[in-house]
């Protein structure tokens, strides 16, 4: 089976949530899959011992974590040689109205890096309410508007990720890399099989 890494950069947590999701999905065929936040990465952290790499990031402010986009571009020879994804996590993206500006984001990173990765997910983000302070909670429920369809306690968390797409989209990636590099899935859950 295949090495597949799921580097992520996360502000809030639901990135995180999301790229373990993905490993644990891709895990069940057979695979062995680490998931790194960015930030996290050991001194000697290298993609060599990779066949495969999915990227996720997190819209702040109309921006990716700078730490995503420097590995991207720091690393987009040796990305370019393998199968990869890249998958971004944004309120933006759970608005039936706003997912083409999510999309735009999705545009402006590849622009910006130069990485054309070989499969793109877009995934509704989260509001932690209970983790913001006054001035946040305000900001946020101001910003999440028109996802908040009916009146939320501010203290509540809400979760837009819908995780049937994301179980979808680590299938799909998976697949990809299986086809690539011509490798059959192990859906026994044996894992001397």
């Amino acid at each position: 089976m295949s090495s597949v890494l799921v580097l992520y950069g996360t502000g809030e947590g639901q990135t995180a949530k999301i790229a373990e999701r993905i490993a644990a999905t891709i895990s069940e065929r057979g695979h062995e899959t680490r998931a790194i936040d960015v930030r996290d990465r050991p001194d000697s952290f290298t993609l060599e011992e990779y066949d495969a790499v999915v990227v996720g990031a997190s819209i702040h402010v109309g921006k990716h974590q700078d730490e995503i986009r420097d590995f991207v571009t720091e690393n987009r020879d040796a990305l370019s040689g393998m199968p990869t994804a890249f998958f971004q996590v944004s309120l933006s993206s759970a608005n039936e109205e706003k997912r083409e500006e999510a999309a735009g984001y999705v545009e402006s990173f590849i622009t910006e890096t130069q990485w054309h990765p070989d499969r793109i997910g877009q995934f509704g983000g989260a509001l932690r309410f209970s983790e913001y302070g006054f001035l946040k909670r305000l900001m946020m429920k101001q910003i999440a508007k028109d996802l908040l369809t009916e009146e939320r306690e501010p203290n509540g968390d809400i979760e837009f990720t819908d995780w049937d797409a994301v179980d979808a989209f680590a299938a799909d990636i998976a697949a990809f890399v299986e086809g690539r590099l011509g490798v059959v899935p192990d859906t026994t859950g044996d894992p001397a099989a």
